[in-house]
């Protein structure tokens, strides 16, 4: 049986969780159709998403989301999606491109010593703050993704502060839900990467892992997804539940299927 991720997740656009903390992992193989699924999801679902897209720029989000059928250039328009392009706010810090009146650049902490990400909080939280008009269900911030700060000299612990603060001010006062991608890599000697890994897959509710394969490419199968959802910590009883699933990427959807029943074997 062949199977979307809205379905392995049961998750349903008319009635999105709220208040959740979701942390996308890959290892040796690349998430980001992860990221793209999120962001069309709280899209449809008629949600107000504020994206932190520190990896690549908006046209190429909005290329993927068009194939997805979401236009994210309409959502910016009408006031749903607050799209902060890291790569250009960078390129502004750098290279002294001034800031309309009355605002400041999310990304300052580029040109300071990369411990004060409270400008960019502040972006974050202000995006995300209902006004009178809004119509949208509940807010999400989306960031693609949190290994871009330590490569840009951000100190772990600052990282995981930026996240603890987000996390009340989105997920507990806002009643939203936060959706992270971080890289991991077992072999990797970059021990500031995987302590914020290992500190937020303690924090999240739920943990999507992508891996490649381990005996390589294949056409058929292009990774293994583990899905951890984490028990109600009001139940301590209740563990934390794994399930493991292959995944092949498409031109416009990813299909899940259980290890062994791709195309290549049956």
């Amino acid at each position: 049986m062949f199977l979307e991720l809205n379905e392995l997740l049961n998750a349903s656009p008319e009635r999105p969780e709220q208040g959740k903390l979701t942390l996308l992992c890959d290892t040796k193989t690349d998430g980001s159709f992860l990221v793209h699924h999120f962001l069309s999801f709280y899209l449809k679902a008629g949600c107000k998403v504020c994206f932190v897209a520190l990896l690549q720029s908006f046209s190429h989000y909005n290329i993927i989301a068009q194939k997805l059928g979401v236009s994210l250039t309409a959502a910016k328009e009408r006031g749903q999606l607050v799209f902060l392009e890291g790569l250009k706010s960078c390129f502004d810090v750098l290279f002294g491109e001034e800031q309309h009146v009355g605002q400041t650049n999310p990304l300052r902490f580029v040109s300071e010593d990369g411990s004060n990400l409270k400008t960019m909080y502040e972006f974050v939280r202000t995006s995300l703050m209902a006004s009178g008009s809004d119509s949208w269900k509940c807010p999400v911030l989306l960031m693609d993704d949190l290994s871009v700060l330590l490569s840009l000299g951000v100190r772990p612990v600052d990282v995981l502060d930026f996240i603890h603060y987000c996390r009340v001010a989105v997920c507990s006062q806002l009643k939203g839900n936060i959706v992270v991608l971080v890289h991991s890599n077992d072999d990797s000697e970059d021990e500031a990467n995987e302590l914020v890994v290992n500190s937020l897959c303690h924090q999240s509710n739920l943990i999507l892992w992508a891996e490649g394969l381990a005996t390589g490419f294949c056409k058929d199968v292009h990774g293994q997804l583990k899905i951890i959802q984490k028990g109600s910590s009001e139940l301590k009883a209740e563990r934390n539940l794994l399930r493991i699933y292959q995944y092949k990427i498409q031109d416009k959807n990813v299909t899940f299927f259980a290890r062994g029943m791709s195309a290549a074997v049956l």
